[in-house]
C-alpha cells in the first residue's frame, strides 16, 4: 500500500516538474515570440492577435491545472501530515 510520505513526494515533483515546463514555456513564448507566432500561423493560419490570446490562455490555464492538481493537494498533506 502506497505511504502518505509517498504521495507527498509524487505530489511534490509533479509540482516542481511542472513548474519547470511552466517556467520554460513563459520565457519561450517571451523570449522567442517572432519566431513562435510565425511558426504556429503558419501551421495553424491564425493572426498574431489570436495567437497570443491562444498563449494567454495557455498559460494561463496550465498555471491554473499545476496549482489545483499538484501544489495545493501536496500543501494540503503537508498540513495534515
Amino acid at each position: 500500500m502506497i505511504t502518505l510520505e509517498a504521495i507527498q513526494q509524487i505530489l511534490g515533483w509533479c509540482s516542481v516538474i511542472n513548474i519547470g515546463l511552466l517556467v520554460f514555456a513563459t520565457i519561450t513564448v517571451s523570449t522567442m515570440r517572432g519566431p513562435v507566432i510565425r511558426l504556429h500561423s503558419k501551421m495553424f493560419a491564425l493572426g498574431e492577435e489570436d495567437l497570443s490570446r491562444a498563449y494567454f490562455q495557455y498559460l494561463a490555464q496550465f498555471k491554473i491545472a499545476v496549482l489545483v492538481f499538484n501544489l495545493v493537494p501536496y500543501i494540503a498533506l503537508r498540513i495534515v501530515s
